[in-house]
């Protein structure tokens, strides 16, 4: 199960002056040239206060040069964990084109209107599961699940305004380093690593394969 990647690499010119605005070109690379399904799906990788590793996929929502965000319940596991460590790692596998992004930084809740403007801009369905899921908590059954919805789609029908759960909402990932990973032949890839600096500018490096 081996892949030769591509002859083509990575070089410090090719780079963007940030890191969001490097990631603007590979992302739209990966949604309007390559086509990849869900090219905002990444691995969120968070870690509890004894250290203890889980990781995830979660849905991109929305970055700017403030950084990363996404939107979760804030009792899951995910959300217990940034609560006690607010250090998080994202990683976006783009496999097809030999890419990926991995982003450390630290997370911080959106605030509770920008919650809810995204908040309302999802399906009505969407909304309901919000509060229907008690997520990353252990259940009886999936009828567990299904009746809760089932009790919340009578309350609040389609046309109904559903109100934002108070234990829901974003996270934004401001980015300390942001690496560029790109694929090369004999395994020797090209990384290139932005590293966030105290002036708010931003050193590159280049990392060996």
């Amino acid at each position: 199960m081996r892949r030769q990647y591509r002859a083509e690499g990575l070089t410090e010119t090719d780079l963007a002056a940030t890191p969001v605005e490097q990631f603007a070109r590979w992302f739209k690379q990966a949604a309007s040239e390559a086509h990849l399904f869900e090219p905002n799906a990444m691995v969120v990788s968070t870690a509890d206060a004894e250290g203890r590793p889980s990781s995830r996929t979660v849905l991109l929502k929305q970055f700017d040069e403030q950084g990363f965000v996404f939107y979760t319940n804030y009792d899951s596991r995910k959300g217990r964990d940034l609560a006690a460590n607010p250090y998080v790692c994202l990683l976006f596998p783009w496999h097809p084109m030999a890419r990926q992004v991995i982003v450390t930084g630290l997370a911080r809740r959106t605030g509770r209107d920008e919650t809810a403007a995204y908040f309302r801009t999802r399906p009505h369905g969407s909304q309901l599961g919000a509060w229907a899921s008690a997520q990353s908590l252990v259940i009886e059954s999936r009828e567990q699940v299904d009746t809760a919805y089932a009790d919340l789609a009578a309350r609040y029908p389609e046309g109904e305004q559903v109100p934002v759960p108070p234990h829901w909402g974003g996270f934004r990932v401001a980015p300390e380093t942001v690496e560029f990973w790109q694929g090369r032949e004999n395994r020797l890839h090209d990384r290139l690593r932005y590293v966030a600096q105290a002036d708010g500018s931003w050193r590159v490096e280049r990392l060996s394969p």
